[in-house]
């Protein structure tokens, strides 16, 4: 699902690197992290609604992530740190 949501929404994603540091947060989502592209920069932090449909609640990158997608700027706010 992760990988799926990041292909897809942003730009020039070649490869996706998992930590395995997931966890659950105390509203009842999940977060998975991790790199793209084999950059330390590059990173994601996303947090799932397990529980009941799988829907991302919300999404953080850092200041190296790729651009998002063009037709998918206004899907969502994501938090990009810099």
């Amino acid at each position: 699902m992760v990988e799926s949501y990041l292909n897809n929404n942003f730009k020039n994603i070649h490869t996706i690197n998992f930590k395995k540091n997931d966890y659950i947060t105390p509203m009842g989502g999940m977060v998975i992290s991790g790199t793209v592209n084999n950059n330390e920069k590059a990173t994601f932090s996303i947090n799932i609604d397990y529980e009941n449909d799988f829907k991302i609640i919300s999404s953080a990158v850092g200041k190296e992530f790729p651009e998002r997608k063009e037709e998918c700027k206004e899907k969502h706010a994501i938090i990009k740190f810099v």
